[in-house]
């Protein structure tokens, strides 16, 4: 198969389900947003996650591509793939409940950073928030799906408590943000 099909060279690219769109159509941005992440979570583990880390990111980069697959896929279209749902929600969650147990409660804001992985994964985070706001912007135009929403409002939870864990992991301090008075 060639990676080049001279398609796109007119600034348009198909949906699943065949229909042409804009490359910078609302839905091309939040799914590229979403590659983008996927992309991000694969720096992470990269700059070494612990093993639970890497369990988990493989799983999330897995659902990244089911998500961006949603993404591209309009909800009318009669096409059969594998859309985000309460399953993955509900795998984020637990994976929540199950690192906020080993962390410190949060007194104060913290400033993003830490380690190489835990640095990358607040970054993750915010590229997470950036294709929930995409997504939610394009949503009020076309038919994104509700789930698909939920689990990005989720996914940047997720990020944030996996940047914490990573980063205690590491035996990386945490510093707060401490406002100036004013």
């Amino acid at each position: 198969m060639k990676i080049y099909t001279k398609k796109g060279d007119t600034g348009e690219t198909s949906l699943f389900g065949g229909q042409r769109v804009s490359k910078s159509s609302k839905r091309i941005n939040a799914y590229g947003t979403v590659d983008e992440l996927n992309s991000i979570l694969g720096t992470a583990v990269a700059f070494g996650v612990s093993e639970k880390g890497n369990e988990l990111l493989e799983t999330i980069q897995q659902q990244l591509f089911v998500l961006g697959a949603d993404l591209a896929t309009p909800i009318s279209k009669k096409v059969r793939i594998k859309r985000i749902g309460s399953d993955e929600v509900d795998f984020l969650e637990q994976h929540i409940d199950e690192m906020e147990k080993t962390l410190e409660p949060l007194k104060n804001f913290i400033l993003p950073g830490g380690s190489k992985a835990g640095a990358t994964l607040h970054y993750a985070r915010t590229v997470c928030r950036r294709a929930e706001r995409i997504s939610v912007e394009c949503r009020q135009e076309e038919d994104i799906s509700k789930a698909a929403i939920t689990y990005m409002n989720r996914l940047s939870d997720f990020l944030f408590v996996m940047a914490r864990y990573e980063n205690k992991q590491a035996g990386t301090e945490e510093k707060s943000w401490v406002p100036k008075k004013v």
